[in-house]
């Protein structure tokens, strides 16, 4: 059995960038907005670093869980979630700013709608 009180304080860390990353997100129309000026390279950095926070955070809840959660949750895929923080991480020179726009666009509005399921559940 896995410590409930550790896996909610990962999640809600997770839930917390995430909401930073919808945040600095909201004002990003176009992949443009990240690559044309200074603020939007800001931007971009800051929403990597948080990206990086997120894969982390899913990677130790794994395995605090001992992997027996987040499987229970396929509307997600995991290991894209927390291979991205292994991107960012290692290639960050490489960093493509219109998969990273895709990402905040598609990918983390529906992992904030499972993170909150999973902490509802959970307790």
């Amino acid at each position: 059995m896995f410590d409930k009180l550790l896996t909610k304080e990962i999640l809600n860390q997770i839930l917390h960038s995430i909401e930073t990353v919808l945040q600095r997100f909201e004002h990003i129309k176009k992949e443009g907005d990240f690559t044309n000026s200074p603020e939007g390279m800001e931007k971009l950095d800051s929403i990597c670093m948080q990206l990086i926070v997120i894969g982390e955070g899913l990677k130790n809840f794994d395995k605090v869980t001992e992997n027996s959660i987040l499987a229970q949750y396929p509307q997600v895929e995991w290991k894209k979630a927390m291979g991205l923080r292994d991107i960012i991480t290692h290639h960050y020179s490489d960093i493509n700013a219109e998969a990273i726009y895709n990402v905040c666009l598609t990918k983390i509005p529906a992992l904030a709608d499972t993170i909150k399921k999973i902490i509802k559940d959970i307790n």
